[in-house]
């Protein structure tokens, strides 16, 4: 049987990596396969990218397929732009609406401006486990996100995070957060944790800081149309909330770390 030898490129944004392929039927087991750190590339998901008419399609670690990935639109734009497409402004089109992003190289990496849509507050999750109810604010980005400004310890974080992220049957991304006092001009700085569903915890979600900052000034904790700093394990993202309409503008970077071949069963 003829092997399936496919051209890919590694991605990171802030730590958070990914498979990028081009016009690649993907399935769950590849996916899976593709992301293992040990039996295969290693990363948290599979990007599969069509250039002609730009698009995005996101595969999870697990084989799960989320609406969208904010790391990876970074990710996918700058790739874009470093394989010839002449604008520095792309849009791109994913399962959760299209998306303008804008890239600057910035020596060996890429910056990129995203608008990333407008932010929708659910109803507050309530969950009670581990002897205790718990609560969080539900926004939706393009996809789902629980967020709470609650103080948990990592252990915590730990037995609560996969809990909370299967309690709806369509899954949720969890963020445990901390406003911290604002530095160097910022408007506010919040530290983030992420437990990513099909995935679990990960450097960075930028649909994750886009969830929070949303969250952080709907509850009066930081201020709409200022620039955000919001700090994850992997660094850090800059997310505006525009009051009234709640669009969101998220910059951050994204770098290439190898590429190579390699099989598709």
């Amino acid at each position: 049987m003829k092997e399936n030898v496919v051209r890919f490129e590694k991605w990171e944004g802030l730590g958070n990596d990914f498979i990028l392929v081009e016009a690649v039927p993907m399935t769950a087991e590849a996916a899976r396969r593709l992301c293992d750190r040990r039996f295969g590339i290693g990363a948290d998901g599979v990007l599969v990218i069509e250039r002609e008419q730009p698009r995005m399609q996101v595969w999870n670690a697990d084989g799960s397929r989320p609406e969208m990935c904010g790391n990876g639109i970074r990710c996918v734009a700058a790739y874009l732009v470093s394989r010839g497409t002449p604008q520095k402004a792309v849009t791109i089109a994913t399962d959760a609406g299209d998306k303008r992003c804008e890239v600057t190289r910035a020596g060996d990496r890429f910056d990129v401006l995203v608008g990333m849509g407008r932010a929708r507050m659910g109803e507050t999750l309530v969950v009670t486990a581990l002897g205790a109810e718990h609560r969080f604010a539900c926004v939706d980005v393009g996809n789902p996100h629980a967020v709470t400004f609650d103080p948990y310890t990592e252990d915590a974080i730990d037995e609560l995070g996969p809990i909370v992220a299967t309690t709806p049957a369509e899954g949720i991304n969890v963020e445990f957060c901390r406003v911290r006092p604002a530095e160097h001009g910022e408007a506010a700085r919040i530290d983030v944790t992420v437990w990513e569903r099909g995935v679990g915890r990960t450097l960075a979600c930028g649909t994750g800081a886009c969830a929070v900052a949303a969250a952080a000034c709907a509850q009066g904790r930081a201020p709409y149309g200022a620039p955000l700093r919001v700090a994850l394990p992997g660094g850090s993202l800059r997310i505006t909330v525009a009051p009234g309409s709640l669009e969101l503008l998220m910059q951050g970077p994204a770098r290439r770390a190898f590429s190579g071949e390699v099989v598709i069963a």
